[in-house]
């Protein structure tokens, strides 16, 4: 019997062998093989302190949230304890300004006697790191405007005075040797530089929005050789910058420029409400980027009727090593599923009994878990991970058709994982690419982000689209210039970005400039959360060629601070 008070992707894990594990994209995230341990995300209730003496390391978050180290061998006894109510495992992260700040009315308010620069309001970046040498993050004094730079990777936090002692060695290769923290991709040095950057490194000219506010930097990672930042990483991040905003006594704007795509896109996983929850503590809000999967075949969705069976038809290119498919229906719709090999070989219908079940075809092993509705949502999953024996999926056109018993509702939508880990060609062929914004941008109280080209005054189509499954929240709530942005590059200069990860942090700017002129100066207080929200949709302006507001595209319209103040 599985664990219905476990979420099913973790379920599956523990029922999978450690062979298939090691072959999964998904199923080893989070496992630790050397200490065979779980990090967890959990919701509980009361006083799980106790766990500390069974074995199981706590890390309490806010609002009765929490990250545990959990021995395999006592997932069970986890789970029987009546304090804590749901679990899941980690989920992979991915990473997806002159003319785009006048597009966006930023220039208006940061001029003129009662210019807003951000002052006073803390701004976080949440990413890959940041450039601490880059002149763009520094005071005219020369020193740092960081506060703190908690890299995850080193497991360690900067503090100002440090970052200070680094930037007075006068070189990058002796700051380092103080300060080792690198942003080697670079993203987010450029996220932070348009969100905050001043423009010192070229006189002004590339200045970007909240240009005086103070920072707080996490780079996102685990301290173990090719890690990659997950879910858990987040949780913390954010935990981390909120109380360190409260204990500041500072209101602070949040910026998540990544996701993913694993998820019932109804804002329901725990990350989600964890966002939601987290967004009512302190004076905060959280900005984050609805990715960039808009165009890129990950998503099929359609009604099923009593009618007749429906097929999907997906490409799976040469050379994919592994990836999966999740489904999600409403839990009254009942159908069969059969899976369709490219020579045409029929398998199934397959069992609907719930838990795992493994099928094999040539080269290619799927292990399907027919998993319940949560304690959160009334959805149900079933996902299939498709697993080499030896090297390879097997390539060519596979289809599921889908057979209706009873049908209720009828509506289903099946997700890919994000474009970046899969073949270019690896994708359904007939996508459908609305509701392809990335998760945490589907919960519900932070504010989503697309992005749009402002040189066109057009939607970038490869912007992830709204609107959130089952409950149909409008999102993106606003777009923001997306494509061809000038930014601060890791190593000194600038350089030219696209994608939604830099459409982001214009509104996290934004923000923060909102707050600065409500909670800093003294005009309104309680601008702050859902706030913001509404004053930033209420100043949207309009595309041209657009005449339906909101749309999954671009929400209620493309940001404009200066018509956002409510003067």
């Amino acid at each position: 019997m599985q664990d219905q008070k476990l979420e099913n992707l973790l379920n599956l894990a523990l029922s999978a062998t450690p062979e298939e594990r090691a072959k999964s994209g998904n199923l080893n995230v989070g496992y630790n093989p050397e200490e065979q341990s779980w990090d967890v995300i959990v919701k509980y209730s009361g006083d799980i302190s106790g766990l500390e003496a069974v074995g199981i390391h706590v890390e309490p978050m806010v609002n009765e949230y929490a990250i545990l180290r959990v021995p395999e061998s006592l997932i069970d006894t986890l789970s029987q304890l009546p304090q804590i109510e749901y679990v899941e495992k980690p989920k992979r992260l991915f990473f997806a300004i002159n003319q785009a700040k006048a597009a966006s009315c930023v220039n208006l308010v940061q001029q003129g006697t009662n210019s807003l620069d951000g002052r006073g309001v803390l701004v976080a970046i949440i990413d890959s790191g940041i450039d601490y040498y880059h002149a763009d993050f520094r005071n005219d004094d020369g020193t740092t405007r960081i506060v703190k730079l908690w890299d995850q990777t080193l497991d360690r936090v900067f503090t100002r005075e440090e970052i200070n002692a680094a930037l007075a060695t006068g070189s990058r290769a002796e700051a380092r040797a103080l300060v080792p923290s690198v942003d080697i991709s670079g993203h987010g040095t450029a996220v932070a530089s348009i969100a905050a950057g001043n423009g010192r490194e070229n006189r002004g000219q590339y200045r970007g929005v909240a240009f005086q506010s103070p920072l707080l930097v996490v780079k996102l990672g685990i301290p173990q050789a090719a890690g990659f930042p997950r879910t858990t990483e987040l949780m913390r991040a954010v935990n981390f910058v909120v109380r360190e905003a409260v204990d500041m006594q500072m209101p602070i704007a949040i910026n998540l420029s990544f996701g993913n795509t694993y998820g019932s896109h109804d804002g329901t996983s725990l990350l989600e409400t964890f966002l939601d929850d987290i967004s009512n503590y302190g004076k905060a809000v959280i900005v984050v980027g609805t990715g960039n999967e808009g165009v890129a075949g990950g998503h099929i969705s359609g009604v099923l009727t009593m009618e007749g069976p429906q097929e999907i038809e997906m490409s799976v290119g040469a050379y994919q090593q592994s990836f999966s498919v999740q489904l999600w229906k409403s839990y009254a719709d009942i159908f069969d599923i059969s899976i369709i090999t490219p020579p045409g070989e029929v398998i199934g219908p397959i069992s609907s009994r719930l838990g795992p079940q493994t099928i094999r075809y040539g080269n290619t092993q799927i292990l399907l878990y027919y998993g319940k509705p949560g304690p959160y949502s009334v959805a149900q999953e079933i996902y299939l991970d498709f697993l080499p024996l030896e090297t390879y999926i097997d390539s060519g056109v596979w289809r599921f058709r889908l057979t209706p018993r009873q049908i209720v509702e009828g509506n289903y939508d099946l997700w890919l994982p994000s474009a970046g880990v899969l073949n270019e060609s690896t994708r359904f062929l007939r996508p459908t690419p609305e509701t392809t914004l990335t998760i945490p941008s589907t919960a519900s109280k932070v504010i989503s982000v697309g992005a749009y080209d402002d040189t066109y005054q057009s939607y970038a189509d490869f912007s992830g689209r709204g609107y959130t499954r089952r409950t149909n929240q409008v999102k993106p709530d606003l777009a923001a210039p997306g494509v061809g942005i000038i930014a601060a590059r890791a190593g000194g200069g600038y350089d030219t970005v696209t994608g939604t990860s830099f459409a982001t942090p214009f509104v996290t700017g934004s923000a923060a400039l909102l707050m600065q002129w409500g909670i800093v100066d003294g005009r309104d207080p309680f601008l702050f959360g859902e706030k913001v929200k509404a004053y930033l949709i209420r100043g949207t302006r309009k595309l041209p060629g657009v005449s339906q507001y909101p749309n999954p595209e671009l929400g209620y319209g493309v940001l404009c601070v200066s018509d956002s103040l409510p003067v």
